[in-house]
């Protein structure tokens, strides 16, 4: 999907959601189990409840990748399952160089056609850039994430400006608006949001960490939006896990639904130019 595609989308859902599918065994419903397949029974019904709500599905790949080959069944099964039109993350956080870093860009563009791939930037440029080579496809490199350990590396000054500040101007010369997005906390970096939107104008931020995380919309939005929007914001065990019982679909729904009618009201609050 092009970035052109994702702004139409945006607009025409009046949502920037995208429902993070982190599935856990041990957290979907009980009924669930007796099916082949549980974890995909879960997702195919969280999809059915959501995906006129939203215009991403992130999904983390540990949560399939610990079960297995059947699990990487499921995630193949999942993201096949996904209509058409909807963009779709794989979370790896992949960060490694030259041809490895290619074989994984192969293994989420081209076996699994995900549209975007999570990447970690530690090793430096050759460790994103075989992800940009890709027509339609798209790095999503981590800037400054909401973990504590963040204060770590991250926020640790770098001469005249934060280590992450350095990275994500690096990611800036690497990319384009049009394949490469950044990854951006929403809980404890909130008071960066606004500074972070300055320094990088034009690119998509990935912004997980509302609801169970105690993100706050509304900051995100305010703070963060660009004129095409620029924003795919993640929710995910507080729609996912919104109920337990056998109507925890509608639950989901009723909580996805949520997040965009706020996200409409702010899409027409704000002058963005979709």
């Amino acid at each position: 999907m092009n970035r052109q595609e994702l702004v139409n989308l945006i607009r025409e859902k009046q949502s920037y959601l995208c429902v993070g599918l982190d599935s856990d065994i041990q957290k979907i419903p009980k009924h669930l189990l007796s099916h082949a397949d549980p974890v995909f029974a879960f997702n195919k019904a969280i999809i059915d409840a959501t995906k006129d709500l939203c215009v991403a599905y992130k999904i983390n790949t540990a949560f399939y990748e610990c079960m297995g080959i059947r699990g990487w069944e499921t995630l193949q099964r999942t993201v096949e399952y996904i209509p058409s039109g909807i963009f779709t993350i794989a979370d790896a956080k992949r960060g490694d160089i030259g041809n490895t870093a290619t074989q994984y860009a192969k293994t989420f563009f081209d076996t699994y056609k995900f549209d975007a791939v999570t990447v970690a930037p530690y090793m430096g440029k050759d460790s994103v850039t075989p992800f940009l080579q890709f027509p339609e496809k798209w790095a999503i490199m981590l800037g400054l994430t909401s973990n504590e350990g963040s204060q770590d590396f991250q926020l640790q000054q770098m001469g005249d400006e934060l280590l992450f500040e350095k990275v994500m101007k690096a990611g800036m010369e690497w990319g384009t608006p049009d394949n490469l997005m950044f990854v951006v906390g929403a809980t404890q970096q909130s008071s960066q949001l606004a500074h972070i939107r300055k320094l990088v104008p034009d690119h998509f931020f990935l912004v997980p960490g509302i609801g169970a995380q105690g993100g706050s919309l509304q900051e995100i939005s305010t703070q963060a939006m660009n004129k095409d929007c620029g924003l795919l914001v993640n929710a995910s065990r507080a729609i996912i896990y919104a109920g337990n019982g056998e109507d925890f679909a509608a639950d989901a729904r009723q909580a996805a639904a949520q997040y965009q009618q706020e996200m409409a009201e702010y899409l027409s609050q704000i002058a963005v130019g979709i």
